[in-house]
């Protein structure tokens, strides 16, 4: 497990994917905010698409976000689009309602940060968002990420196009005390 000042992130366990389901992904308007597609309806089971382990997929880490103190899964986290040539990925952070507004988001980026840049020994990190997602904005800019751009109208979320920022860190930038 990767620990943080609060959070831990370990290997996703099978009996995580219902919650994680239900909480993140079953809840239409959170899961048409966070995928990058038209959320559809997928029946339920251990191979969940959103949520299984592929083990022998090298472009995507996926973890299970759960507290230091007590276990409880609080959500999930992952490098994805790992381009080992370029030395780059983006970063994902989902957390069940009940873990919102806690910090946990900053720890979980410095967690990730930390396995991208140490573990995986990449150059740049990348995080995609909707403008209006203030939690994340101020959770990688605490981590050091740098607002790159704005990609405007580029994501059709519930019936509208949203803006979406781009922030990047490059492992020179990176200071692991950063979190503020």
């Amino acid at each position: 497990m990767l620990r943080g000042s609060k959070v831990g992130l370990r290997a996703r366990h099978e009996d995580d994917i219902p919650v994680l389901r239900a909480e993140l992904y079953d809840d239409v308007v959170n899961a048409s905010r966070a995928e990058g597609g038209p959320w559809r309806p997928i029946m339920p089971g251990p191979k969940d698409p959103r949520f299984a382990v592929d083990n022998k997929e090298q472009a995507f880490a996926p973890f299970s976000v759960v507290e230091l103190e007590g276990g409880t899964l609080i959500g999930t986290a992952a490098l994805w689009g790992i381009d080992n040539h370029h030395r780059s990925a983006h970063i994902g952070v989902g957390l069940r309602p009940s873990a919102r507004g806690k910090g946990y988001s900053t720890d979980v980026v410095a967690v990730l940060c930390h396995y991208g840049f140490v573990v995986r020994g990449l150059q740049r990190l990348q995080i995609e968002t909707l403008s209006d997602n203030a939690a994340m904005l101020r959770s990688a800019e605490r981590n050091g990420f740098v607002r790159e751009g704005v990609l405007r109208s580029s994501a059709w979320v519930l019936g509208e196009f949203l803006d979406q920022v781009l922030l990047g860190l490059l492992v020179q930038e990176w200071k692991p005390d950063s979190k503020g």
